[in-house]
């Protein structure tokens, strides 16, 4: 009898080829794996029991693999604005976040890719504390499936940004699987132009992404600095200069009509000063991009603040003088710890105000 599970196997993360020829090792047709991957992913089945189209038999070897999901929902957070932070608990003891964003009846979900992060942006919760693992595929994409329990009626998933608890190029092999995994048209059929990944800007990995997804995977950099000093400063645990970090992105197989996005965080008397702008100009100049605006989210571990809101518009309309489209993020879910820079935080920390009921 074949033995569960085959070494390497993770079900939420296994294609339906994969599938296929698991079940033909355990003596049924191939096609079961289809049908095997249809539930997982297009009827977020959460139990092998309920796959009421196959053979008892093969439902009974399933449940040797244990549960489908390899995480388990924590804490739901709910802010005024109606993003929802999700406490995911994970088989091993540590736990991420991730964070459903509504627009109208549609949702963005930011998902995270590690257990903390070694880049430790300044500006930045999540890092605080170091890296402690890499996520695996099927945690990454049972990110999605965790989170369909806090929606609403009435809503869709309509994006999902890698922009969570982590750096995804520095955990590329499982990342490039999740998105084939999200991506795939008979599960979940999230359009590339649907799902963004985001870095600080890892030109080896940036390159490696191009080539595996040939330039499909929508990019999101956050740069966060227009000078090598300052952006040392902000984002330390990456070695790259700002130079290497264009050349890379240069080199990325962009498709016709698709711009990569710019997050840039502003710190007061950091990076927001009138110049600062105006290099950023100079900087990306050769690239197709637009570019987002971030006024710092304040947490319990840094004493970093945001600017003026006189400071911020200022920083946009010198971008936008100069041809470059900008854009002013609106803050999300800072009332929970929910908004870009905050998770790991919690919504009781001094100056996130009140934690909302579950």
């Amino acid at each position: 009898m074949t033995a569960l599970p085959p070494p390497g196997f993770e079900p939420l993360a296994a294609l339906p080829e994969e599938w296929g020829r698991l079940a033909a090792d355990l003596g049924h047709a191939a096609f079961r794996g289809r049908q095997v991957f249809e539930w997982l992913h297009r009827r977020f089945a959460g139990d092998w029991r309920r796959m009421s189209n196959l053979p008892a038999a093969l439902r009974e070897r399933l449940a040797d693999l244990g549960p489908p999901l390899p995480l388990r929902a924590g804490e739901v957070l709910r802010a005024a604005d109606g993003t929802r932070k999700i406490r995911v608990l994970l088989d091993d003891g540590p736990a991420v976040e991730t964070v459903l964003i509504p627009e109208g009846g549609r949702l963005t979900q930011c998902v995270s890719t590690q257990v903390g992060c070694a880049v430790r942006c300044a500006f930045c919760r999540s890092g605080c504390d170091g890296l402690v693992r890499n996520l695996s595929a099927a945690e990454i994409v049972g990110q999605v499936h965790l989170a369909r329990e806090a929606y609403l009626p009435g809503e869709v998933l309509r994006n999902v940004v890698l922009m969570g608890v982590g750096e995804p190029l520095h955990n590329l092999e499982r990342v490039l699987r999740a998105l084939e995994i999200l991506a795939h048209p008979q599960g979940l059929d999230l359009s590339s132009r649907r799902v963004t990944v985001s870095t600080v800007g890892i030109p080896a990995g940036i390159d490696r992404l191009g080539a595996a997804t040939k330039g499909a995977a929508a990019l999101a950099i956050s740069l966060h600095a227009a000078d090598d000093a300052t952006r040392s400063r902000l984002v330390p645990g990456v070695k790259a200069s700002l130079a290497e970090i264009v050349a890379a992105l240069e080199r990325y197989p962009l498709p016709k009509r698709r711009r990569f996005t710019i997050e840039y965080v502003l710190v007061d008397g950091v990076n927001d000063r009138p110049e600062d702008a105006r290099e950023l100009v100079r900087l990306l100049s050769r690239l197709r991009v637009k570019v987002n605006l971030l006024p710092m989210n304040p947490h319990d571990r840094t004493d970093l603040r945001p600017p003026c809101e006189d400071r911020v518009l200022g920083f946009q309309k010198t971008l936008g003088d100069k041809g470059v489209s900008a854009f002013l993020r609106r803050r999300r879910g800072a009332d929970i710890g929910a908004a870009c820079g905050q998770l790991l935080a919690s919504g009781t920390d001094p100056g996130l105000g009140e934690r909302t009921a579950p």
